[in-house]
């Protein structure tokens, strides 16, 4: 009888633990980036160009997926050097002090056809706060480059950088509070 419960435990885990798909970031197709409004007139935009993330789901549709996000603040760039080392500075980032921007989340909720509310902790500037991301679930492919598959996502949404303590104040800066986060992302099948 112990035998008979052994190989059932040990079935029970294995068909568990091969349905659970860990997904990697591929670089090559991915983008995290920014907007804010300049003087109330123009968007300037930005993006990090080190960050990594992880997708973990056993589920088909992804409802109980859990993401992983970190960016390298040093590595942000608004294609202008004096902006990119300003906001790196203490005076908005402080990159020295605060080097990574995190997010993990705590729900990805189906809401209609392919979307779904990202729920989670995001972390910046040491101030770590609950958001709600929208998230678009694009589709998968086979992937011949890794030869497996690869999924989708387009994640939206926005925050107010002063619940970050990211700095200073938008009439001294011209810089509008409110925040526009876009990122496109493939993950690949580990």
């Amino acid at each position: 009888m112990k035998k008979l419960i052994i190989v059932f435990l040990v079935i029970a885990i294995s068909s568990f633990a091969s349905t659970l798909n860990n997904y990697s970031l591929d670089k090559n197709h991915a983008r995290l980036g920014f907007s804010v409004v300049h003087f109330g007139i123009s968007h300037i935009e930005g993006n990090f160009k080190n960050f990594s993330a992880t997708l973990n789901s056993s589920k088909e549709d992804f409802t109980d997926a859990v993401i992983e996000m970190s960016a390298d603040v040093k590595s942000i760039s608004t294609e202008v050097e004096m902006r990119d080392n300003d906001l790196r500075s203490e005076n908005w980032f402080n990159a020295e002090k605060y080097p990574d921007i995190t997010f993990r989340s705590t729900s990805f909720r189906k809401t209609e056809g392919s979307n779904y509310d990202l729920s989670g902790d995001f972390k910046m500037c040491g101030v770590t706060k609950p958001v709600i991301f929208n998230a678009t679930y694009n589709g998968k492919a086979a992937n011949p480059h890794y030869n497996t598959t690869s999924v989708g996502f387009t994640i939206t949404g926005k925050l107010n950088r002063s619940d970050f303590k990211l700095g200073g104040d938008p009439l001294m800066t011209g810089v509008s509070d409110e925040v526009e986060l876009r990122s496109n992302v493939e993950f690949i099948v580990k």
